[in-house]
């Protein structure tokens, strides 16, 4: 059984940095599972944020986060990281880290839902 825990939000100014880390946990290698990381601000819907790429493929960004976040993994320690850069308050919200089995596609257009879940991280930007 995957298990996620996510770690390193906060409170940050506008502009500021923040690297969230979640750990996996699996009797199988990270490279069976998809992974990726979502966001759920208050009152709307849940998206995703940036994902690994995959089979080859390159990693994939949201739009408004592209140029400013970096998602990447530690092989040796099962950790994915997604390193924020000048945050704004529109980046507020609880941040996730999800999987699924596989190489599929959970970000971006055609994708389709992570089968695991961790427990999600507060980020909120402001003055």
């Amino acid at each position: 059984q995957l298990q996620l825990v996510e770690s390193g939000g906060g409170l940050v100014q506008p502009g500021g940095s923040l690297r969230l880390s979640c750990a996996v946990s699996s009797p199988l290698s990270l490279d069976y599972y998809s992974i990726g990381w979502f966001r759920q601000a208050a009152g709307k819907e849940r998206e995703g944020v940036s994902c690994l790429g995959t089979g080859g493929r390159t990693n994939v960004y949201l739009e408004s986060v592209e140029g400013r976040f970096t998602i990447s993994r530690d092989v040796n320690k099962d950790v994915v990281y997604l390193q924020m850069f000048s945050l704004k308050p529109e980046d507020t919200g609880v941040y996730y880290c999800a999987a699924r089995d596989y190489l599929v596609t959970l970000c971006g257009p055609n994708s389709i839902e992570p089968t695991y879940w961790g427990q999600g991280t507060q980020v909120t930007v402001s003055p």
